[in-house]
């Protein structure tokens, strides 16, 4: 049975709020290293039941990487899960690469570890970033997919993009003018250009401190509640590198994909169990993603979780998480 748990950083997490359920931590049965090109090679592991339903896992960001709490939304037991750090991210190499990155690449890279690992159809759970891509994927090999878990909706459009770099400061206008200190004010009215020319420049030093800035500024706003220790778990070289670097690669590109796409595809996925999970007071991808894609896919199930932000650890969300693949385990659905 799942077990309540804190995400590793949230030990200041007041007793009155209730804590998420999630399964026993775990440990990989088999991990590895897979060279996609002659750039790129991939960390990936398995967990769980070796002859179990398989699962996929999808980490957010993009060039958030992985974390072993990961591996506690499923039943072990029953699920034969599989997670792999993204180009770029976590333990994948080089971190914070951005060239041969694009979702296109990405999706290619999801299909090798599949073939490799012998796998013919398999569940896919992402959030956030991992949304886009699970929704991406899902769209380009719906023979591939037994149905999906999706949390804290991202689509890669112009709005939501907007919202971030500048929409926030409505409800983080501390965190936000920490973001934009660093940036001549000549410079912003225009701040993912700003950030592109420190972030995609030659000196590692400004590259560095420009990826910390911006992953810390998204870890900020992560919860309903404050959780500065997450903050500085962004701000770290570990993490922030990946996805300062990654996310603003993939937003000057729209994340390779064309207008509004994830939504104009969606008939090629219809037909699969899905639900959508979302936290009320998101404020890094606001609620309004989740409904539109909602109402373009009104088969999937939709929950909205009323006390909670953005991260997958809120105590809402991580059970609602757990609640979907369990219910996808006694049911093969969601309804």
């Amino acid at each position: 049975m799942p077990q309540s748990i804190l995400h590793p950083s949230s030990s200041s997490m007041p007793e009155s709020i209730p804590q998420p359920s999630v399964y026993p931590p775990i440990e990989p049965y088999r991990s590895g290293m897979l060279a996609v090109d002659a750039l790129h090679t991939l960390y990936w592991e398995e967990c769980g039941n070796p002859d179990g339903v398989p699962v996929l896992f999808l980490h957010g960001g993009p060039g958030a990487g992985l974390s072993p709490k990961h591996r506690q939304f499923f039943d072990p037991a029953y699920y034969r899960i599989v997670l792999f750090d993204q180009r770029g991210a976590g333990k994948s190499t080089p971190l914070g690469e951005y060239r041969d990155n694009t979702t296109q690449l990405l999706i290619a890279d999801i299909e090798r570890i599949r073939q490799m690992l012998g796998i013919g159809q398999w569940l896919v759970f992402g959030g956030s970033w991992g949304s886009t891509l699970a929704l991406a994927y899902g769209e380009a090999h719906p023979e591939c997919c037994t149905g999906f878990v999706l949390r804290g909706i991202f689509l890669c459009t112009d709005v939501e993009i907007d919202w971030f770099l500048n929409g926030i400061k409505w409800f983080f206008p501390q965190e936000h003018a920490q973001f934009v200190a660093p940036i001549p004010q000549d410079e912003r009215g225009d701040l993912l250009h700003a950030y592109e020319k420190r972030l995609f420049c030659d000196d590692p030093a400004v590259y560095s401190e420009a990826a910390r800035t911006w992953s810390r500024y998204e870890g900020s706003c992560l919860h309903l509640l404050p959780h500065p220790e997450v903050a500085d778990e962004f701000g770290s070289e570990a993490v922030g590198l990946g996805v300062g670097r990654l996310e603003a690669h993939y937003f000057r590109h729209y994340a390779f994909l064309e207008d509004d796409q994830l939504i104009r595809d969606v008939a090629r996925i219809r037909h699969l169990p899905a639900v959508i999970i979302h936290g009320r007071y998101d404020m890094v991808c606001p609620p309004l993603s989740a409904y539109r894609l909602h109402q373009a896919w009104p088969q999937a199930r939709f929950q909205m979780i009323e006390d909670a932000g953005h991260a997958a650890f809120e105590p809402g969300i991580a059970s609602a998480l757990v609640a979907a693949t369990d219910l996808f385990k006694r049911q093969g659905n969601f309804d």
